[in-house]
């Protein structure tokens, strides 16, 4: 049974033995698609690993890092709404993720991700310098015109980060369930990460930054851990 939260991304898959398209799944916790007859899933985009068994030899068009895929550019089209001063609209939010090869050091010579979404025929463009969906979306969101903003748990009042980090995408925590005391922490420089640590306790669940639920709010600037 798919999960309430899944959703089907189109996509496009490019690296030195060519360019295909197809369609990533995200089930809330995990991605996965089919190249070349392989089944890739990870819980990030920058973490697909194949799944099931495989012959080896299917694998040989293919890089890895600690036998997650790399060199190669991974583009995806999310659906995601967009609230403008007079209306809702279904828009794409495009990412565009490009892997680099793999290092002596077990680090990537490149990662870089870049965020673009269409509004009213208007193209906007992040500008790639972050390493993170977090960084991407919100220098993206600033480039839209007043009035207008994603909606989803980027943009939410009651969603933040761990202070022990987060990879490149997903891994949000959700106060829907303690609004209340998540809204209550103090603003700005008398933040208390002790009284977060405790908040953290009401966690409701761990959801991506595309994501969107019916307890939608907008998000007031300097509220919580990430400001």
């Amino acid at each position: 049974m798919k999960s309430p939260n899944t959703a089907s991304y189109l996509a496009r898959y490019q690296d030195s033995f060519g360019k295909e398209g197809t369609t990533i799944i995200n089930d809330g916790e995990a991605l996965t698609m089919m190249l070349r007859g392989v089944r890739f899933r990870g819980n990030d985009f920058d973490r697909f690993e194949p799944k099931d068994y495989v012959d080896p030899s299917k694998l040989s068009s293919f890089k890895f890092r600690h036998g997650k895929l790399c060199y190669c550019i991974i583009e995806a089209d999310i659906p995601i709404l967009v609230v403008t001063p007079s209306q809702v609209l279904d828009c794409l939010l495009t990412i565009f993720l490009e892997l680099g090869d793999p290092l002596p050091t077990g680090q990537m010579n490149q990662e870089r991700l870049k965020l673009c979404l269409k509004v009213n025929q208007e193209t906007y463009s992040s500008e790639g310098n972050t390493g993170w969906f977090e960084g991407e979306m919100l220098n993206l969101q600033s480039k839209l015109p007043p009035g207008t903003f994603m909606k989803s748990c980027i943009n939410c009042a009651f969603s933040d980060y761990s202070p022990y980090g987060h990879g490149l995408f997903g891994n949000m925590i959700c106060f829907r369930e303690n609004k209340v005391g998540y809204l209550a922490l103090p603003l700005g420089e008398d933040f208390d990460k002790d009284d977060y640590f405790d908040v953290m306790d009401t966690v409701s669940e761990m959801v991506q930054e595309t994501h969107l639920c019916q307890e939608f709010e907008r998000r007031v600037p300097g509220t919580g851990y990430r400001g």
